[in-house]
């Protein structure tokens, strides 16, 4: 499997340190990729902009509405990076991601969403 560098999206509108980072942190997929957390320590001042191009998948968990995360699938749309959205089962994701992408998974939990995070990318 080839390390890819991987850009994950999500809104800021919820606890995505706990919820969302730590699992990830926590999973092989993070020793394995080059993850890129935008609200990171390290990334918090880093405009998406610079980096998402260079990226090669965005990874959305899209359970909550954020226009700034609209702008980072636009723009990684726009540089042909290829895009997978996920969504918590029970919430209701935007009807327009189907514009920009056709992979939208619901996920149960957090160790559902990781499976299906490494089957997506395997």
């Amino acid at each position: 499997m080839r390390v890819m560098k991987i850009y994950i999206s999500h809104s800021s509108s919820y606890d995505y340190e706990n919820e969302l980072y730590a699992p990830i942190k926590a999973s092989e997929l993070y020793k394995e990729h080059k993850i890129f957390l935008p609200h990171g320590p390290k990334n918090i001042d880093i405009p998406a902009k610079d980096v998402l191009a260079k990226m090669d998948l965005l990874i959305a968990e899209v359970s909550y509405p954020s226009t700034g995360q609209g702008i980072e699938m636009g723009l990684a749309s726009a540089a042909n990076v290829p895009i997978i959205c996920f969504f918590k089962d029970g919430s209701k994701p935007s009807s327009s991601l189907r514009f920009i992408t056709e992979k939208i998974f619901k996920y149960h939990n957090t160790n559902d969403l990781l499976g299906q995070l490494k089957a997506q990318l395997s």
